[in-house]
């Protein structure tokens, strides 16, 4: 099992160009299942998710050809659909049940194994299920698989009112209104910004969609959708993640493609916290001010809020800040997981339930550490640049999921930093 070597201490100097977002290819992906034209997506990120959700769309019977190093992917769904989504990929992946709307809308049934992923939470296939049931379907669960029918053989239109704005409920719930018979109304949707990128790529599919970005969707059902090519959204984690960066170790990067409407409250915390950032006509610049990061309090909230993902990567950072920071995980249960291990580096954090309480130190020092998931991952690699002496992360097949080539892009901004193998 990989591992990776950080050796802490030098400031981060240049440019790191991002990737397009992941949360939203893994959406779009499926979206070829509408059409039995082709769906070419630019700006993929390559990551081992990618290819899960590849592996899953041929199963399925979809045709999926990567190109350019993996950055351009077209698909085609024509012809005959196996409608079985199996234990065996989806297990990999959680996103992987984002194939039950589309399966839905267009062969009016599927059979969808419960989904695998970050153990970060339970986060329960309900909300999906009943917005489906509210469109005329009928959904069973037995021996670990959903199995859903349309009434009638398709889908109709409804009014959906979500308990809470899920991001794949209202990604699956969109993509079955596409090509339900009349209206579909989302209430408490998700306005997370690769929702609206997915309504941005079926609009250019022939979906009649209005409202995406904002508590409520509206989507007329079309008869048909027809193929398109779309260029996915730049991976708004995947920004943050790398604007930390020169905040953990000083120096100025600029993060090509970077945007701060995709991370406005991000951008407000670190702003506080004693960190500029600033537009370039590339993307966006992020330094560091003078002497040691503030103190900054955090609550995790659904998009505009705080997001979830960045707060282990936040958290590692408020280590050293001057004073105590409470950081509220209000998304996920578990998501703590990475306080043991920056604790192992001299961090003082205590856990109370969903509330971190993180009094700041001087230096953080270099251990060996494991990642627990994805985002806790790059958080003890980001906490590694700024300690004294080595750190090894171990377990880090989760960071293949999310951030692709993180050693060389790391690198190249002064990083030192090294994969190791166990081979």
């Amino acid at each position: 099992m990989d591992s990776i070597l950080v050796r802490g201490g030098g400031a981060l100097n240049g440019q790191i160009p991002i990737a397009g977002a992941k949360n939203a290819c893994l959406a779009l992906m499926p979206a070829t299942l509408l059409s039995e034209e082709p769906l070419t997506l630019t700006n993929a990120p390559r990551l081992s998710d990618i290819r899960t959700m590849t592996q899953l769309l041929q199963s399925l019977g979809a045709e999926v050809a990567a190109m350019q190093d993996g950055k351009v992917i077209t698909m085609a769904s024509h012809g005959e659909i196996n409608t079985r989504a199996e234990y065996d990929i989806v297990r990999k992946m959680r996103a992987s049940n984002l194939v039950l709307g589309p399966l839905l809308a267009r062969e009016g049934h599927a059979e969808v194994s419960l989904p695998g992923g970050c153990a970060i939470g339970a986060r329960p296939m309900d909300i999906h299920t009943d917005g489906l049931a509210k469109m005329g379907a009928e959904i069973d669960l037995r021996d670990g698989y959903l199995y859903a029918k349309a009434a009638g053989g398709k889908l109709k239109g409804a009014v959906i009112d979500f308990p809470f704005a899920s991001v794949g409920a209202t990604e699956n719930i969109l993509m079955a209104a596409t090509l339900a018979k009349g209206t579909t109304v989302i209430n408490n949707a998700a306005r997370e910004p690769e929702i609206v990128d997915l309504a941005d790529c079926l609009r250019a599919m022939g979906a009649q969609i209005e409202g995406d970005g904002t508590s409520s969707i509206t989507i007329q059902g079309v008869d048909s959708l027809h193929g398109a090519t779309h260029k996915v959204v730049t991976d708004r984690i995947e920004l943050g993640t790398y604007m930390l960066a020169p905040a953990f170790c000083g120096g100025e990067v600029e993060l090509l493609g970077g945007r701060i409407d995709l991370l406005e409250a991000f951008c407000e915390k670190l702003d506080a916290a004693g960190i500029d950032v600033s537009e370039t006509d590339a993307g966006l610049k992020v330094a560091r001010r003078n002497g040691r990061i503030s103190a900054v309090d955090v609550t995790t909230e659904p998009f505009p809020g705080f997001p979830t993902d960045l707060q282990a990567q936040m958290m590692a950072l408020l280590c050293t800040a001057e004073g105590t920071s409470v950081l509220e995980e209000k998304i996920f249960e578990n998501r703590f997981m990475h306080a043991p291990e920056l604790i192992r580096m001299g961090a003082r954090i205590d856990v109370q339930g969903g509330t971190a309480k993180v009094t700041g130190v001087e230096k953080l020092k270099g251990a060996p550490v494991m990642a627990t998931d994805l985002r806790a991952s790059i958080s003890l690699i980001l906490a590694g640049l700024a300690a004294t002496g080595e750190t090894t992360v171990s377990r880090v097949y989760h960071l293949d999921r999310g951030y692709e080539h993180v050693v060389s892009k790391l690198r190249g901004v002064g990083a030192d930093i090294e994969r190791i193998s166990d081979k």
